[in-house]
């Protein structure tokens, strides 16, 4: 018996297949690259030749594109990522207190109690300290992304780095490289600044306590996590599966629910990967934001929505 997992964000659509005792039998880390639907597409290509549908028993669905993942999939239980990256983290450790998550675009952090989210707080607005800011200073300095953080670990004098927003933070580093600064000084000041940044905004007035869990992309880089541990005082725990957390807690709760329900899964199975469908996009004008939603097709019938900034179109699943 599997059960799958599926978190489709703005910068990664991550897919995970996990047997009964919760053990990863598969994951997957595809690029979205705005098409969430042919990232999907491409996951199911390279597991259709080692499940059958009837192997899944239950499918889960997570992330800003889980409404249009789950109508196309068909998932039997659609949750937000907060409740997921707790649920994956809690099955790790369930003395697990703080979870720090930063992926692609966003920042998050979740505040458990007792085993249940009592708090949290995201980050939209600012893409400092994301992924996606990080990939481009290290492209800019001609850096690969997987050294980026051991720069910061050879640093011996950190630059002081503005990093309250994406634009301050990358003009202090271009000065400071015109002054003479290194590269493991200018990356190790940014990843302090980035750091700074998150503790005071994403994590403002938040009680941040032991044991802590460090998910999402970024974790990958360790420069990230040594200044989170120098300025925090605490020790900082990255999960094995530290990329795909969501899709795993989208793979318990498909789990837990159809322990509940005992009813066959909605999974419509492997053969999505064949499916051709269509995206259009348009302005959405219900307010002064004037998003560019993405419709999906499938033929003629309307399968869902991508790409709103609130739930207005997200939500909306035709018949």
């Amino acid at each position: 018996m599997y059960y799958m997992g599926v978190d489709v964000g703005s910068v990664s659509t991550d897919i995970v297949i996990v047997d009964k005792n919760i053990n990863i039998l598969d994951s997957l880390y595809l690029r979205t690259k705005g098409r969430p639907i042919n990232a999907i597409q491409e996951g199911f290509k390279l597991l259709r030749n080692k499940y059958k549908d009837k192997d899944i028993k239950a499918v889960g669905t997570t992330g800003s594109g889980r409404h249009i993942a789950s109508s196309i999939i068909g998932a039997d239980v659609i949750k937000n990522e907060i409740t997921s990256h707790a649920i994956a983290a809690l099955n790790l450790n369930n003395s697990v207190k703080t979870i720090i998550e930063i992926g692609g675009q966003d920042s998050k952090i979740i505040i458990l109690e007792n085993g249940i989210v009592s708090d949290f707080a995201m980050n939209t607005v600012c893409a400092a300290g994301t992924g996606s800011f990080l990939d481009r200073q290290a492209e800019r300095l001609d850096i690969p992304i997987e050294e980026f953080g051991n720069y910061a670990l050879k640093s011996s004098h950190p630059a002081r780095i503005a990093g309250r927003c994406a634009v301050f933070a990358e003009s202090d580093m271009i000065h400071k490289q015109q002054m003479g600064y290194s590269n493991p000084d200018i990356i190790k000041g940014l990843c302090n600044a980035l750091v700074r940044n998150y503790l005071n905004n994403v994590a403002k007035g938040k009680d941040i306590k032991s044991q802590i869990f460090f998910q999402g992309g970024v974790a990958a880089n360790v420069g990230m996590k040594a200044s989170f541990e120098e300025i925090l005082g605490k020790e900082i725990i990255i999960p094995k599966n530290f990329k795909v957390m969501g899709a795993v807690g989208a793979a318990i709760l498909a789990k837990e629910s159809l322990e509940k329900k005992k009813s066959p899964t909605n999974f419509m199975g492997f053969n999505l990967a064949n499916v051709n469908f269509v995206s259009k996009s348009f302005e959405c004008t219900g307010c002064s934001n004037r998003c560019e939603v993405v419709k999906i097709l499938n033929k003629e019938r309307t399968v869902g929505f991508f790409g709103g900034r609130c739930e207005k179109w997200n939500k909306i699943i035709s018949a």
